[in-house]
């Protein structure tokens, strides 16, 4: 029997691009596992060509606007967040970074991959001096609405998502900076340089 995985067991790593294509792969089956069931396939179909495909993947992993945060237990890609700067919606504070995407593999939901993921995105904000760290978040997605509210985000506004042809209504969530704050490290390991 295999124990489940704990805080201590999860490596966060910055993504290379030799990642491209496990975290394209990965990407569409955690997307697809979340939202098939409650969206029609062809605009499931369109989303996930359009948005997880290794080229683009390589593409991102080049834009300096953009930073890929790898969690890994036992080397197994088990979660990824993509972390955007660059333009936010006015109900956002200004010099704020975005949680572009946060995808943990179901089977380490509530092992501490999605914690330990979401204080590296805190960690890394607060490295680049960000005033907040904000997110759009399906209206429909309550499991991670709970989550990013355990994570001290709160809901500021909303914004339009096009899944497919699909227009859907994400919630904003912002999470401002304390100044007053020490960086987060997590415990039984060492932070790494964004």
């Amino acid at each position: 029997m295999t124990a489940s995985p704990t805080r201590h067991d999860v490596h966060i790593r910055r993504a290379t691009p030799d990642d491209a294509a496990p975290l394209a792969a990965f990407g569409a089956r955690v997307f697809a596992e979340t939202f098939s069931t409650d969206n029609r396939p062809g605009d499931m179909a369109l989303h996930l060509a359009a948005t997880y495909e290794p080229a683009r993947q390589a593409r991102e992993l080049t834009d300096p606007a953009l930073t890929y945060l790898v969690a890994e237990v036992d080397r197994a890609l088990v979660g990824y967040a993509l972390v955007k700067s660059g333009a936010a919606p006015a109900c956002v504070p200004p010099r704020a970074l975005e949680i572009l995407r946060f995808y943990v593999d179901r089977p380490y939901h509530g092992t501490g991959v999605s914690r330990a993921l979401m204080a590296e995105c805190i960690a890394l904000a607060e490295r680049r001096g960000a005033a907040a760290l904000w997110l759009g978040v399906w209206e429909r997605n309550a499991r991670a609405i709970r989550f990013y509210e355990k994570c001290g985000f709160r809901v500021v506004g909303s914004q339009h998502f096009t899944l497919g042809t699909d227009v859907q209504t994400d919630r904003v969530m912002v999470r401002e900076s304390d100044p007053r704050r020490p960086p987060a490290v997590l415990p039984g390991r060492r932070q790494e340089e964004a």
